[in-house]
């Protein structure tokens, strides 16, 4: 008896679901549980359609993904209206980060089917005593030959991935703290 009710009552939420377009979470995507509060997460923006948060593994520091809350698992899945509110966040938040960090070079990058479409906005490398992020050259004459500082930019990137460390509570209250005031 108490197992026919039960799915009796989850048929009923899957059809409310269906018919008013909510999206049912996914157990096994890692953004669905932060979405909806299932896993911790540092929280950078939030509205109806989007959450941003701190990479916990980032690249750099100010590592942002903007996720939809719609579970989407490809770009070309997005609806209008998500892809557009979307491409207006990210831009949001890279203002906001370039300001906060005092850095306006971001490269930004879209992931899809790992859990779900989402972006990464990642702050450009700054070299040590220098103002402004360095351009590294790109093409096929410098993606394997070592240029005149003696480093190609997929090495630099190799050793940044390998470096990566475990956002840690402090440094995320802070980031959020900062950016969110450029906001």
């Amino acid at each position: 008896m108490t197992s026919h009710l039960i799915q009796t009552l989850a048929r009923r939420a899957a059809k409310h679901n269906e018919i008013n377009g909510a999206t049912p979470i996914d157990a096994d995507c890692t953004f669905c549980r932060i979405i909806h509060h299932r896993e911790p997460a540092f929280k950078v923006f939030e509205n109806d359609h989007v959450l941003a948060i701190l990479d916990i593994l980032p690249i750099r520091q100010g590592h942002i993904l903007v996720i939809p809350k719609e579970h989407v698992s490809r770009v070309s899945d997005l609806s209008e209206a998500l892809a557009a509110e979307l491409g207006k966040i990210v831009s949001r938040i890279a203002n906001a980060l370039t300001k906060a960090l005092n850095n306006g070079g971001l490269n930004i990058v879209c992931n899809q089917e790992y859990a779900q479409v989402h972006f990464h906005i990642v702050p450009a490398p700054v070299l040590s005593g220098q103002e402004a992020p360095i351009v590294v050259p790109t093409g096929p004459e410098h993606s394997g030959a070592m240029s005149e500082a003696g480093i190609t930019y997929r090495s630099m990137l190799k050793a940044e991935f390998l470096q990566r460390d475990e956002l840690d509570d402090e440094q995320g209250e802070y980031l959020i703290t900062i950016i969110k005031a450029k906001l």
